[in-house]
């Protein structure tokens, strides 16, 4: 406790992300194995961040014990141990991408501090426990009877010697052990939550984002229409709200940037290098895009996919007035925190919409969604497109640089694979007979949705009804009347075409290494 307060106070100085559990588990996340973190993602969901930062606590307060246990015979080997995960600490944070000498501070500081106080701690201990030999005055007979019928040795040994059992020094010894303990604890926690809530204070970008006014697009876009969402109630909406928006990414803490300081550099083989400020962007013509954005963990049928209406840059303008050189042919954005994401450069030059984006329905980028920056190109699952927190940009080639997903073995260019999922019924509903509504989403961004297919039991296919199209960029909403459904368990498939005539294959594939293929099915009962 005493060591992770020290650090947290620390990190409230030195930045967030210096923090040693923070710097540990980025690191960890890192060096984690594709196979493991698909799992975790496939296991926990969104909440794998804190399952991971959990785990960290739970094995430090264990190697914690354990090491408090051989301290109480062999203080110096214990401070010692500290004293190394100070240093691993300090290791993790400055391996970081973006990383400074400062941040190996806060872990130096939990190693120092833990080190001095199991040290304090054990000493306490000894003083506490030591025995010390009974003496007797050289002027009083070892044999001579004392009022109380007993022996001025007895007597004295009581007084000056060891304390017998259940007497009162012993129990001032243990209040003394308790009462250090008790105290380093409170100390220790009132340091960490004390630097908590000073590092929110002095980083927060709350604060700075409502303060951004977002300038209108320059040819606002008609909202889509109503009926591109049918009225079909547990049918997800058409337009994901933010709060809803799904979020995977590899950042234990936000970057936490300050608009004011915020800038962009374009660099690489460009003739004209540019260096943009936040101010400089939103003086850019801004652009409206109506785009479904999917993530390639996603399993077949899963909840990593939304749609928004995002506002920002046109990316190919400002490629342009860079000055793009020859033989360049991709793009690598780098977050704040250092992630790196490489998109095909030719597909942001092709004519479509491809976005610097500033805001999200309506609103300045909420902070865990990029703010106050983030880059939007269709046809991409997220790890090829979308780098939020963004404040950089290499004009490079596929040959000089493999970006953070592609070192660890995924597929280079990202394109969303055509998918399609059953929301209603939902899984393993019971329904009355009759007549019931199957409906759910289709989605292949930069493509778009022709046709969707359902079938019952392994029976033909049947078309289902499509709402509206609005657009190649954005996913499609169906439905279908089940009619005379009849009691029993039934297994419902669904499939999907895209634009160029192929339909969604059937072979089942995990998400690694180029996104989940495979019909989405769900089983429900009819009563």
């Amino acid at each position: 406790m005493a060591a992770l307060g020290a650090g947290e106070l620390a990190a409230a100085f030195a930045g967030p992300d210096a923090a040693p559990v923070i710097a540990v588990g980025s690191t960890a996340i890192d060096l984690t194995p594709t196979p493991l973190k698909e799992y975790a993602i496939r296991t926990f969901g969104t909440d794998d961040k804190p399952v991971l930062l959990g785990g960290i606590y739970l094995t430090t307060a264990l190697l914690a014990a354990l090491t408090g246990v051989l301290a109480a015979r062999r203080p110096a080997l214990g401070a010692g141990i500290f004293a190394a995960f100070g240093l691993l600490g300090s290791w993790a944070a400055l391996s970081r991408p973006a990383a400074g000498a400062a941040d190996a501070a806060p872990a130096l500081a939990a190693g120092l501090t833990g080190a001095a106080t199991l040290l304090l701690l054990a000493r306490t201990l000894r003083a506490a426990t030591t025995v010390a030999p009974a003496t007797l005055p050289a002027t009083v007979p070892a044999t001579t009877p004392t009022a109380s019928g007993g022996s001025p040795s007895d007597s004295l040994a009581t007084e000056n010697g060891p304390a017998e059992p259940g007497s009162g020094s012993t129990h001032t010894s243990r209040r003394t052990v308790l009462a250090a303990t008790g105290g380093t604890i409170a100390l220790g926690a009132l340091a960490g939550i004390g630097g908590r809530v000073l590092s929110d204070r002095r980083y927060d970008s709350g604060a700075a984002r409502d303060a951004v006014r977002i300038p209108p697009a320059a040819r606002p876009l008609p909202p889509p229409p109503a009926a591109a969402h049918p009225k079909i109630p547990g049918l997800s909406p058409f337009v994901t709200p933010n709060a809803d928006f799904y979020r995977v990414d590899t950042a234990l803490t936000l970057p936490r940037i300050d608009p004011r300081r915020w800038t962009l550099r374009i660099h690489g083989l460009v003739d004209r290098p540019l260096l943009l400020t936040f101010d400089d962007l939103l003086r850019e013509p801004l652009e409206e895009l109506d785009h479904t954005l999917s993530c390639v963990s996603n399993e077949v049928g899963g909840p990593y996919v939304g749609t928004t209406r995002w506002l920002g840059a046109a990316l190919p303008d400002l490629l342009r007035r860079a000055g793009v050189r020859p033989g360049a042919d991709q793009l690598v954005g780098r977050s704040q925190d250092g992630m790196t994401i490489g998109t095909p450069l030719a597909s942001v030059l092709d004519g479509r919409r491809a976005l610097l984006a500033v805001a999200m329905n309506g609103e300045a980028l909420p902070v865990a969604h990029g703010f106050p920056c983030r880059s939007v190109v269709p046809g991409f699952y997220g790890y090829a497109s979308a780098t939020k927190w963004l404040v950089d940009l290499d004009v490079t080639t596929f040959a000089a640089y493999d970006p953070y997903w592609v070192q660890r073995g995924w597929d280079r260019t990202g394109t969303v694979r055509t998918a399609s999922r059953i929301e209603v019924p939902a899984p393993f509903a019971r329904v009355p007979a009759g007549d019931i509504t199957v409906a759910g989403t289709a989605w292949a961004t930069h493509r778009g949705i022709a046709a969707v297919e359902v079938r019952f039991d392994g029976g033909p296919w049947q078309e289902a009804l499509l709402a509206p199209d609005t657009g190649p960029d954005l996913w499609r909403q169906w439905f279908h009347p089940w009619t005379g459904a009849a009691p029993g368990t039934h297994r419902i498939e669904v499939r999907a075409t895209d634009t160029t005539g192929a339909v969604q294959t059937q072979n089942r594939a995990a998400p690694y290494p180029a996104g989940a293929t495979g019909w989405h099915s769900t089983v429900v009962t009819v009563t």
